[in-house]
């Protein structure tokens, strides 16, 4: 492990702990005596994700986590929520077993964890993923949402 100070490879580790799917280990440089945390996951098998027209791409958490961060600007998220939520999808998606898996079941498990954890967040995110083409279909998803609140 390369320290991210000073590059030097020289490190151990000073504390680790399991988490439900990652260990957190946190290290000491030997050279610089910085202290730094790292996390370590199984690499699951290769997940790719049908999209609407019919391409498949890799499945890459770092587009998972750029949508909830879009749908969650200026909102009090914190970025440990929204990792929460992208090891939630992560875990439902590998308990299925499959190697492929439609946009839409990604997004829909989105909308709904974020349902759950911030309204505001969640009509951003369903705005953009259900392509709302007419304010009209934005007030139906919103009463949607106002009648489950109720």
């Amino acid at each position: 492990m390369l320290c991210p100070v000073c590059r030097t490879g020289e490190t151990r580790v000073v504390d680790s702990r399991d988490d439900e799917n990652a260990v957190r280990r946190r290290r000491e440089c030997q050279s610089c005596k910085h202290r730094f945390t790292t996390y370590e996951r199984p690499e699951a098998p290769r997940l790719f994700v049908v999209k609407k027209d019919g391409r498949r791409e890799p499945y890459t958490r770092d587009k998972v986590l750029a949508g909830l961060r879009r749908a969650s600007e200026k909102r009090p998220i914190s970025e440990s929520s929204m990792q929460e939520i992208a090891d939630g999808l992560e875990r439902d998606l590998n308990a299925r077993g499959e190697q492929e898996v439609h946009s839409s079941v990604i997004g829909e498990l989105l909308m709904s964890a974020l349902r759950n954890l911030d309204k505001i967040a969640y009509i951003r995110f369903a705005s953009v993923y259900r392509s709302f083409a007419d304010l009209s279909s934005f007030q139906e998803e919103l009463a949607q949402l106002l009648a489950k609140t109720e």
